[in-house]
């Protein structure tokens, strides 16, 4: 029965949330390091978002997307420290610390690269649709843009990225094939 129980507070347990933090939260750190390209930055933001699906636990159903929930907001999260670190950037420059951990592989880097080329909108419903898998009308609902108003961004970033890769690839070949000493 889908009725109202006597009980004030529905939702998730303590132990199902901590399941269910323990189930996605690599998945959405992955699909958030594609989208910011910045692994601490995206672990950073998903754990916050985590910590702002804590507090409203009792309202997080575990059939009504709780990850689609905590992925909405940190993918704003990380808009939003977009912004204000362009911002920050403005004003200040410096050179960027060395690496001390290895980085993901070539492929995962060019794109990363490429996706960092499109519009902000455009990375969001690539990422959301080929990456985190959801249909058009689910990246609809989490970005708040019509359904031709995703594909069209679709259309466009799958277009741009078309064109950023094959730069990329049309170098490599070449470079396996007459590269290799024997």
């Amino acid at each position: 029965m889908h009725g109202k129980t006597e009980t004030p507070v529905e939702g998730m347990t303590e132990e199902e949330f901590d399941a269910f933090y323990a189930a996605a939260f690599p998945r959405l750190t992955g699909q958030l390091y594609v989208f910011t390209g910045d692994l601490g930055e995206a672990q950073d933001v998903v754990q916050e978002a985590f910590v702002r699906a804590w507090d409203r636990r009792g309202r997080l159903i575990a059939d009504e997307a709780p990850e689609a929930w905590v992925r909405t907001v940190a993918m704003r999260l990380a808009v939003s420290r977009w912004r204000r670190a362009k911002r920050w950037l403005e004003l200040v420059r410096h050179s960027p610390p060395p690496e001390t951990t290895p980085g993901p592989g070539p492929d995962r880097t060019a794109l990363v690269a490429a996706l960092r080329q499109l519009p902000e909108h455009q990375r969001m419903a690539v990422v959301l649709h080929h990456l985190c898998d959801l249909s058009v009308e689910q990246v609809a609902s989490e970005t708040g843009a019509p359904v031709g108003t995703v594909k069209a961004r679709l259309s466009r970033g799958r277009a741009a990225l078309a064109r950023h890769l094959a730069v990329d690839e049309a170098d490599e070949p070449a470079w396996r094939e007459g590269g290799r000493v024997g």
